[in-house]
């Protein structure tokens, strides 16, 4: 295959970005200014791509999810390929095949870019749509999709264009991303001697409302799984609408509350420490090397970073700093063997992961994606041992990204 034809950089509208926006966000700076200047922008020009584009950004990360991907709609409609440039751009010209969606879509390549002098194009494709004519020319490209239900379709429609792609594609497996499901990762990984990986399937709401009844029983639909159970929504994401149900009453409570056709429904595992506390890490899988992201404690068998506590508890941080300055050494040597384990079964060259350990060791997935938020956004003041670590994380990241490229430019100086 060759590249379709090149587009002019002239053409390809640029953008402020994801990692430029979320950080102006994260910090509570008033973004008013910057909106309003993008609105003036439509307002005179509606085909103007870029401020649609950073209008839909800024409204998805202030929690106006709808609104904002009503605008994004907008955008895609004016454009399909967008640009971020970090620093002078100079140093690699990276494409991606991303889709349409909220934050969770696609994997956050501009906070992994952050600190470079790559150029990054962003290249949206949707089901049914065909790619467009010219594209810009770039040293390698990154397939940066993630695993849902609504992206499967996209992702199997890029199985024959990414294979067949003249350049190196980094996380090039359409097939391997989809099959980054709940139920397809713990499947995956039962019986293993290294991964805990608690058993879930995907069950009907009318086989729940049956099991709440008591007209089967949970063995019938989770073999070997007992209550209490995790119950959520296909698709749904940072613990939204995620339950743990003690029982079949629990069970009743949970469904009269969520009307949803299907859910996945997990075995929970009490994973607490011995002191009580619940903790629970973000490793990213860079080339097979694993580096953390975060680690948080909680009071709460379900952990969220921004809800656990950690910017207010000093000792919680200070544990967090421990662990990442120990990472290498201990829990990454620790579970070394389980990291690979996943590594090869996936097939990926980055993806990332949520993880604990269980009383006996293992290491406890909860879940596996190439589009998790990793980010260095966290006040340096609160965490000054974060940024070091990122920098580690986000340098490792590019450094990849710039030896696949060489490795092509090599082979065609060879040939």
């Amino acid at each position: 295959m060759t590249l379709p034809a090149l587009i002019a950089d002239a053409q390809i509208p640029q953008v402020l970005g994801l990692s430029h926006l979320a950080q102006q966000v994260f910090d509570e700076v008033d973004l008013s200014p910057v909106f309003n200047t993008m609105t003036a922008r439509v307002n005179a020009d509606p085909s103007d791509a870029a401020a649609w584009y950073d209008i839909a950004l800024m409204l998805t990360l202030t929690g106006q999810i709808d609104r904002g991907l009503e605008i994004q709609a907008l955008a895609m409609q004016a454009s399909r390929l967008y640009r971020r440039v970090h620093g002078d751009g100079s140093a690699l010209r990276v494409l991606a095949f991303v889709t349409p969606g909220d934050l969770m879509a696609n994997t956050p390549l501009d906070f992994l870019l952050e600190g470079s002098n790559i150029r990054l194009d962003l290249l949206y494709v949707e089901p049914g749509v065909a790619l467009p004519a010219e594209v810009p020319d770039h040293d390698v490209a990154f397939l940066a999709i993630g695993e849902s239900k609504t992206n499967a379709v996209v992702l199997a429609a890029l199985e024959p264009v990414i294979a067949a792609w003249p350049r190196p594609v980094v996380n090039g497996h359409p097939a391997a991303i989809a099959g980054l499901t709940r139920d397809g990762v713990a499947a995956r990984f039962a019986g293993s001697a290294r991964i805990m990986a608690p058993i879930t399937r995907r069950i009907p709401r009318h086989d729940l409302m049956a099991l709440s009844a008591g007209d089967v029983t949970l063995d019938d639909l989770l073999p070997t799984a007992s209550f209490p159970i995790l119950v959520r929504p296909i698709d749904s994401h940072a613990g939204q609408a995620l339950e743990k149900c003690d029982d079949a009453a629990g069970l009743f409570a949970y469904l009269a509350h969520h009307p949803g056709p299907e859910f996945f429904v997990t075995d929970y595992v009490d994973y607490a420490s011995p002191d009580g506390k619940f903790r629970k890490e973000r490793v990213a899988i860079i080339g097979g090397v694993p580096f953390i992201s975060h680690l948080a404690v909680s009071d709460h068998w379900m952990v969220h970073y921004l809800s656990a506590g950690m910017a207010e508890k000093a000792e919680r941080r200070a544990e967090e700093a421990r662990f990442m300055d120990a990472f290498d050494a201990d829990f990454a040597a620790r579970h070394a063997e389980a990291f690979a384990e996943m590594t090869e079964a996936f097939g990926l060259d980055y993806y990332a992961m949520d993880v604990g350990e269980t009383a006996d060791g293992k290491l406890l997935l909860f879940e596996a994606d190439v589009a998790m938020i990793v980010h260095a956004m966290d006040s340096e003041t609160l965490f000054p041992y974060k940024k070091p670590a990122m920098k580690k994380l986000f340098a490792a990241f590019q450094a990849m990204l710039h030896a696949v490229a060489d490795h092509q430019a090599q082979g065609v100086r060879a040939a």
